[in-house]
């Protein structure tokens, strides 16, 4: 039995500290791999093989098995043009689509407004960690934004909806004269408004998930358990995005330590995750972005890598058709970038893609420009 046909939901993982591309798909039939990466280097029979040039890092296996059944797309050389080694510039590239200014308003923000022009369900899009992404952020757009959802909500102690909303109006107009008059305090009284009574909904999910698959209990995974929760409780929401802690994937030091642990980690949650949704016959619905703000330098510090560029990304979903995307960089000394991956695949495309392939949304106005839509999606 399936569940009938829903909107398709677009889940965003942050990998927060810039991921060693060079570890992560692993060139381990050029010979040059080796030269660079005397300490950190992976073993060719331990790469797990995607073909006869690259492979995933071993603790990768569970992505692995996603990508045997034809479910991952491999987005090799992302990057975008005149690379940032700045964490904070580069991650605020990613969010905001614009490599060439500054703006405030997030790609996610702006998608949201198209998905829901007349604000009518304050769940449209939901992100599980601190803070607010930029990416999720646009004028006149609300986004709740979740620590914790087993504890999260304002005033669930009052059970009739009506009781509920009433309390939660005198919550908003207490704290309104703080504000002061006119269309900002408007604006702001609503947004505060929306968001409790988001808290309150989100609050509920829980309640009505039941599974047989048992996540980790590391944040990241129990983040992704949320995840599930809100799109089983079919609150409608079609954007759900979290990350994994800011820095964690920025591996100056003891690269082999950390980085097969976080691997393991992400790839075992993004799999549970997946399994999840099969369960609930919810697998069709959902397409995850796993994604990091740059790559990391091709030759070793030593014991870990230093800020590059050139990454890679990933696509994963029942919807997406499983394979290598954009070409391998070369690591040729002469066709480095200082030192790092030459980036030859826009993440614009990859943004575009998704928004017009699976979302169904207009990607011109949203990224502010038209970018070549690659072939990942079924």
């Amino acid at each position: 039995m399936t569940s009938q046909k829903k909107d398709p939901v677009l889940v965003v993982l942050q990998m927060s500290g810039a991921y060693d591309a060079l570890n992560t798909v692993i060139p381990y039939s050029d010979p040059r791999y080796m030269d660079y990466r005397q300490e950190l280097r992976v073993e060719p029979e331990d790469v797990l093989h995607l073909d006869d040039h690259v492979g995933f890092h071993p603790s990768m296996a569970p992505l692995k098995a996603l990508y045997d059944e034809g479910k991952v797309a491999v987005l090799q050389g992302i990057g975008y043009p005149n690379p940032i080694r700045s964490h904070f510039r580069s991650m605020d590239i990613w969010h905001t689509a614009e490599p060439a200014k500054m703006v405030t308003d997030g790609w996610l923000g702006r998608a949201i407004r198209d998905l829901d022009p007349n604000k009518d369900n304050i769940l449209t899009a939901v992100n599980f960690g601190r803070g607010l992404p930029r990416a999720l952020a646009a004028p006149g757009v609300s986004v709740s934004s979740v620590g914790n959802l087993e504890t999260y909500g304002v005033l669930t102690g009052i059970q009739a909806e009506e009781q509920r909303m009433e309390a939660l109006e005198i919550f908003a107009q207490t704290y309104s004269p703080v504000i002061g008059a006119g269309p900002v305090q408007d604006y702001l009284s609503q947004t505060g408004l929306d968001a409790l009574k988001g808290a309150d909904i989100l609050n509920t999910a829980p309640q009505k998930y039941t599974s047989t698959v048992e996540y980790n209990y590391d944040p990241f995974a129990q983040w992704l358990k949320n995840i599930a929760q809100v799109h089983l409780a079919d609150f409608g929401t079609r954007v759900l995005y979290t990350s994994l802690n800011p820095g964690t994937f920025d591996t100056h030091a003891n690269q082999n330590i950390s980085f097969p642990k976080l691997w393991g980690q992400v790839t075992s949650a993004v799999s549970t995750f997946y399994q999840d949704l099969k369960e609930h016959h919810a697998n069709e619905e959902v397409v995850m972005l796993l994604f990091t703000e740059f790559g990391r330098r091709v030759q070793e510090n030593g014991s870990g890598t230093d800020h590059g560029s050139g990454g890679v990304a990933f696509v994963i979903g029942d919807a997406v058709q499983g394979g290598l995307y954009g070409e391998y960089p070369s690591l040729a000394p002469e066709k480095l970038d200082d030192g790092d991956l030459q980036w030859n695949n826009d993440f614009r495309s990859t943004y575009a893609t998704l928004l017009e392939q699976w979302m169904g949304l207009d990607s011109k106005a949203i990224l502010r420009g038209s970018f070549e839509q690659l072939a990942f999606m079924k």
